[in-house]
């Protein structure tokens, strides 16, 4: 073998072996990753209240403190409750 064609056949596999780690192999875990996700949103065993529910039985920032309650926010009533038909009127730009 001639050290032309040796150096060919070095230059190649590292192509080939570039193809299959930068290219190849990260299709193929993405693929998986993402046919995963899909089986996880349509069975409906794992997610009860739909992929849009949101849980908040963990999320309040204040459950390491059990002695402060969270106090309820103060609502102001509003002139009108019926907001539809409300017509905003707005300038056109030339």
């Amino acid at each position: 073998m001639a050290l032309s064609e040796v150096f060919f056949l070095v230059i190649v596999l590292y192509l080939l072996y570039r193809f299959f780690v930068n290219f190849l192999i990260p299709v193929v875990r993405t693929t998986r990753q993402v046919r995963e996700q899909f089986k996880n949103m349509q069975n409906p065993g794992n997610n009860p209240g739909g992929p849009f529910q949101r849980s908040y039985t963990s999320t309040n920032s204040n459950s390491s403190r059990p002695e402060e309650q969270p106090q309820p926010k103060k609502t102001e009533p509003r002139a009108s409750s019926n907001t539809m038909g409300e017509y905003i009127d707005f300038e056109e730009v030339k």
